[in-house]
């Protein structure tokens, strides 16, 4: 038995013991597989739950909810209220820790009516070596983490996933778009609907993996693959490109020389401990 077949069955093995369960369910690779996992393991008595806010982008509930149909499982959309939380608008390093405890709230004041489920989230073995306060979270509310407790990685989230024939097993992180505001500037509905706007003009055009990062004083901070930013010489791709951003709202347009990278805002936390 190959190590990956062996972590599979262990998962599935997991899942299987728990009565019900309900999977916090993004509609991203993570997510996903687990609620593939708990579909196989647990049938009727699983089901994936996304929450909708204005931090999430644009045409990810349709697709979560193709998935969701894919896969087979029960899909549950609840709507989550993190913006009334002066804590999580302020957008401190531990904004993720609130989103999360609105998330995970609002399923445990529903079990009842679910029957009881276990609460399962997406996280993998990659997410506990990074700055990850959602965690946090997730211990207080006693949620599990399947994949992590059975030693998956992302690489091998994606395996599964292609092995289960997802339609999504190559899909890019999609964070929410509260994640790309820098600490410390206040999210605002508005400041998302920027934000995703032009995550989405970008997308149009042919890139895959990208952010636009929100910088104080409205400026945008484009990231994508080094190979990528040699569109960004043509004359009237920038042209385009400028006209749209500052009728979204931006005032100033940059590109980001070092290129995409996940998480990129997290080094400003890294930098602020170490002063």
């Amino acid at each position: 038995m190959s190590e990956l077949t062996a972590k599979r069955e262990a998962l599935l093995s997991t899942l299987a013991s728990l009565p019900r369960c309900a999977v916090a369910y993004s509609g991203g690779v993570d997510s996903a597989v687990v609620a593939k996992a708990a579909q196989l393991a647990l049938g009727d008595r699983a089901i994936a739950v996304t929450g909708v806010s204005p931090s999430l982008a644009e045409g990810e509930l349709d697709e979560a909810r193709s998935v969701a149909q894919c896969i087979g499982i029960r899909h549950v959309v609840i709507h989550t209220d993190e913006f009334s939380s002066s804590d999580y608008v302020r957008n401190a390093p531990d904004r993720c820790y609130h989103c999360k405890t609105e998330l995970y709230s609002q399923m445990s004041r529903r079990l009842a009516e679910w029957g009881h489920p276990v609460i399962v989230n997406g996280a993998n073995v990659d997410d506990t070596h990074d700055y990850r306060p959602g965690m946090n979270a997730a211990a207080e509310h006693q949620i599990r983490s399947p994949l992590a407790e059975c030693g998956i990685t992302k690489a091998e989230v994606r395996q599964l996933a292609a092995e289960w024939d997802l339609p999504i097993w190559d899909k890019p992180a999609t964070p929410c778009l509260s994640s790309r505001v820098a600490y410390g500037e206040t999210v605002t509905p508005e400041r998302l609907r920027m934000i995703d706007r032009a995550e989405q003009f970008l997308r149009a055009r042919g890139f895959v993996s990208l952010r636009v990062r929100y910088h104080s004083g409205d400026v945008a901070r484009i990231e994508v693959p080094p190979t990528d930013l040699t569109q960004f010489c043509q004359v009237e791709f920038r042209r385009e490109l400028i006209a749209e951003f500052k009728s979204l709202g931006f005032k100033f347009i940059t590109i980001d020389l070092e290129g995409f990278r996940s998480g990129s805002l997290n080094q400003l936390v890294w930098i602020a401990a170490t002063r």
